[in-house]
Order: structure tokens, then C-alpha cells, then sequence
């Protein structure tokens, strides 16, 4: 039968990719009919009842899904086919207590003519009371308005739904972890919305390990515990995990939440010099020996407003004293470490290189990464033979937009050898941070394209602009993107969640 689901009208590229995550992990045959990113209505075919209320019971963005009776493009075509295609429903609601809802989009009408669009349904025969709260069996008129109707005095809707209620999604969730409320949070916590979507997408569940090598303050973490996994976590800061070592510690957020129970652990890591196990790359594996994460989860620094660093030195063999006393005091608490700029996109890579080696087959690695909106200034999204895109969900700023994207751990004998034997080692040029990172040179010149110069053509991202320097991004802060190949794994001097 079909299925209507009500979305939130935000954040409209994640809200499928959001949905067919969550029918994979509840195990339900979903088929999409009909969905538009300028409409919150999306049909849906399911196999029952009961599959359309596990598959949206831990959806941040679905507000609600229902029974689909009809839907028509003007009442008097929606009420015809109500009466020709469910005659055979209504028996089974003329007696239980009921009540009638109009959820417009875009548009409004009257009181006197809601209740006539309403008083419109009577044909059906429902006997029972009328009961506002508590009531056994809801029904709603759905209308989707042009846009600026009201401005513009458009009399009806564009297209009418009807259906019966069946169930919420998990909208209040982000307001559990609000970060408002939160303890402990930094400038670049995520919001507790995509923070949650995004264990979504990495199909955080009971008896799942999820791992977040950017861990900061533990947005990501809370979220995938909300959801029952077990999650681990690193930080190349390790102040950003202690907090000030009484309440506002990260521990302390998951004790806040009562979710101490999916706190598997947090360390000191860089990813470049990760302690965390990783298989080598082979084409006969069994799918889980030598591997152990289900999920990857992390917004990766962005560098933008420091240069993004690791651990270790630029030149080795003139900073030989150096890595020799860091060897003698790393167990200081005072220690800071050496750090040496590392390349944006060879960190992206590294990211992809060490989910392949530590996700099980069909693990999910889902990580955050900026771009520009220029198309030549756009920084592609970063591939890898191991792990198949499964989507790319956009958040978009004035000139600049981060994603989410998310990939699928391809298991050995699916992955494709020759594109893996081309596959090139990263090799990042420059020294500076503008150098090795291509999205905080754009950011820094406002994103605007290099102007040409002997008729050549702009190409990459713009020059600089030493007299203009904009405000640090909004928060949070985003990740980044590279198709590049260093294996290891990876931190940065600027912590994101």
C-alpha cells in the first residue's frame, strides 16, 4: 500500500538519503513513488502498517507518516477517488472515537472554510465521538500551496492529500541534546539535528561500533549512543576530551544524557599516527577478520582558522632533538607535541584509506567536508576503490556549502583491483597553509575566481585578497575533500565533531 510521509521543510537533500538508511536498518522494503526537494510530502510503497512505524520512528526529519487514501490535484478529483478506491476502509472507523486535521504548506485558509473542507468528508459515515486528544484514529487533509499564496491570493491548493495518521518521527530528539543545554560544547560542536541524521546515515544501532577519529567534545559519539552503539572516539587535543576534568569533560556530556553505557572509550590520536588497528587491503577477505568498526563518523577540521596540522616536523633531520625529547616527555601532562602542516586533501584521503582498512563489509563511513559553490572553485568529492558513494547530502551558506557524504565499505571480492592498482599515493605540494589546503585559500579570497591574466582562463581557487578577510565560518565548523592516496590516518590542530 502507499504510505504518505510528512517532512520538515529544511534540510531537503538529507531527507531521503536519511529515510532509505533507516528502511535498510529496520530491514523494510521501501519504494519511493513520487518526492520533490520543494515539497514535504513524499509517497512511499511499504509491505504494512507496521513497517511504516519502524521506519520513521528514529527519523529526525520525517514528521510523521500515514495511510495514504488519495491524493488529487482539487478536492472535488480527491473526493471522488476517496469514494471509489477506499469505500472498503471505512467500516472499520465508523465507530471509534476520531478527529480531523488540515496541515497546509504554504498557504492557509479561512476558519469558517476549514471547517467546511472538513464537514466536505462526511460521506464517510463516521459515528464515533469527536475527541481532540486521546483520540483512537486520526485523519489529515494535507494541502500544498503555490508558493506566495496567500501574498498573492491564490484561492486553493495545488494538490490535496488525505490519510490517516500512523505514527511520529523522533522530532524531539535535537532538543534532548541541544547544545544550548549541553554542559560541555566547543565552537565547532555540531548541531544535535545533523549530528543525530548523521548517525542516520551511518546506521548507528544496538550491538554497533562506531568510531569518530575527530571526536572533539563528543557530538557525533552522543548522537550514535542515542541510538544504542558503542562508540570510541580521538582527538589530536586531548584537552578537547578532558575539559576541565570535573562536570564539563566529554565523559560528562554522555553522563548528562544517561548514555554512559555507549561510551566505549576516548584517546589521545593523531590519525596520521592512529594506535587503531588497521587490516591490510586484500581481495579474498572474509568481510570482518582484522576489522572492526561499523561506522566512521566525523567532521574533520577545515584549516581555515589555522592551518591544519598533524603530528611530527617539517624537516626531520634539523628537528632530530625535537623528536627525540618528545619521545623522553610524552607522558607529560604538560607535553605539547611538535605539529607540521599537512595537506586538506591528502587528509580527506587518509580519511577514505583508513575507513577502507578498519570497516567491516557494508560499514558506512559518514563525514562532513566544505566546498565551494563556484564549480571551479568546487573541490570534488574524494573516491575510493573500497567504498561505494551511497549519498551526498548539501548544507548550503552564501559562497560556500559543506557536505555529508557517505559511503558504503565494498566487500574484497566487489572491489574493483585494476582501479585500485591505479590508484596514485597523495603527494601534497607546498608548504604553506594556503598550499596544501585549496578551500581555505577560497574562503580566505571570498571565493572569488583568480582574475585571468595573458588570455589564460581561471582556474582553482582565488588569489588571496590581503585587505579583505572575511569572519570565521559559521558554526559548526565543516570537513574537507581530496581523491588523493596516503594511508595512515589523520588529525588536525583545528578539532571538528
Amino acid at each position: 500500500m502507499d504510505y504518505l510521509i510528512r517532512f520538515s521543510q529544511s534540510h531537503e537533500t538529507f531527507r531521503l538519503p536519511e529515510i532509505e538508511a533507516l528502511a535498510l536498518l529496520e530491514g523494510v522494503d521501501l519504494q519511493v513513488i513520487s518526492y520533490s526537494l520543494e515539497s514535504p510530502f513524499c509517497i512511499v510503497r511499504l509491505p504494512s502498517e507496521d513497517s511504516a512505524r519502524r521506519l520513521i520512528r528514529r527519523s529526525i526529519l520525517a514528521m510523521s507518516i500515514h495511510e495514504l487514501w488519495a491524493h488529487a490535484p482539487d478536492l472535488a478529483t480527491l473526493h471522488s477517488t476517496i469514494q471509489s478506491t477506499t469505500a472498503h476502509l471505512w467500516p472499520a472507523y465508523r465507530t471509534c472515537s476520531f478527529k480531523f486535521t488540515i496541515d497546509s504548506y504554504q498557504g492557509s485558509r479561512p476558519n469558517d472554510a476549514k471547517v467546511k473542507l472538513i464537514e466536505s468528508f462526511s460521506y464517510l459515515g463516521f459515528e464515533g465521538p469527536i475527541v481532540m486528544r486521546g483520540t483512537d484514529e486520526e485523519f489529515v487533509i494535507f494541502e500544498d500551496w503555490p508558493t506566495n499564496a496567500t501574498r498573492l491570493g491564490i484561492p486553493e491548493p495545488k494538490h490535496l492529500y488525505f490519510g490517516r495518521y500512523l505514527g511520529g518521527g523522533a522530532r524531539d530528539l535535537p532538543k534532548k541534546l541541544d547544545l544550548k543545554k549541553r554542559r560541555y560544547i566547543s565552537t565547532t560542536s555540531m548541531d544535535a539535528e545533523l549530528a543525530l541524521v548523521t548517525a542516520n546515515l551511518a546506521l548507528a544501532a544496538p550491538g554497533k561500533l562506531v568510531y569518530d577519529p575527530f571526536v572533539g567534545t563528543g557530538s557525533f559519539p552522543i548522537a550514535c549512543a542515542q541510538f544504542g552503539a558503542l562508540t570510541f572516539g580521538s582527538d589530536i587535543d586531548g584537552r578537547s576530551i578532558r575539559g576541565d576534568g570535573k562536570k564539563r569533560t566529554l565523559k560528562g556530556n554522555f553522563e548528562q544524557y544517561g548514555l554512559l553505557a555507549g561510551l566505549g572509550g576516548m584517546f589521545t590520536a593523531d590519525l596520521t599516527n592512529s594506535p587503531v588497528r588497521r587490516a591490510p587491503l586484500r581481495y579474498d577477505g572474509d568481510g570482518v577478520t582484522g576489522r572492526l568498526f561499523d561506522a566512521v563518523v566525523c567532521d574533520p577540521p577545515y584549516g581555515v582558522r589555522e592551518g591544519l596540522k598533524v603530528l611530527g616536523v617539517r624537516d626531520p633531520v634539523k628537528s632530530a632533538g625535537v623528536e627525540k625529547r618528545g619521545m623522553e616527555k610524552y607522558k607529560d601532562p604538560d607535553f605539547v607535541p611538535p605539529k607540521k602542516p599537512f595537506s586538506f586533501l591528502a587528509m580527506l584521503d587518509t580519511i577514505l584509506q583508513f575507513s577502507a582498512q578498519t570497516l567491516v563489509d557494508n560499514g558506512r563511513l559518514s563525514f562532513w567536508m566544505p566546498t565551494a559553490n563556484d564549480e571551479d572553485q568546487e573541490i570534488p568529492v574524494p573516491t575510493h576503490p573500497y567504498l561505494e558513494i551511497v549519498s551526498v547530502c548539501t548544507q548550503t551558506f552564501n559562497k560556500w556549502s559543506r557536505r555529508l557524504i557517505t559511503y558504503r565499505r565494498i566487500p574484497d571480492a566487489q572491489v574493483d583491483q585494476e582501479a585500485m592498482r591505479k590508484r596514485e599515493e597523495a603527494k601534497p605540494v607546498g608548504k604553506t597553509a594556503d598550499e596544501l589546503n585549496p578551500f581555505r585559500k577560497a574562503y580566505f579570497s571570498k571565493f572569488e575566481s583568480p582574475t585571468p591574466t595573458n588570455g589564460s582562463s581561471p582556474s582553482g581557487v582565488g588569489t588571496p585578497n590581503p585587505t579583505a578577510t572575511p569572519p570565521p565560518p559559521p558554526q559548526p565548523q565543516p570537513s574537507t575533500t581530496s581523491s588523493s592516496s596516503i594511508s595512515g590516518a589523520i588529525g588536525g590542530a583545528e578539532t571538528g565533531e
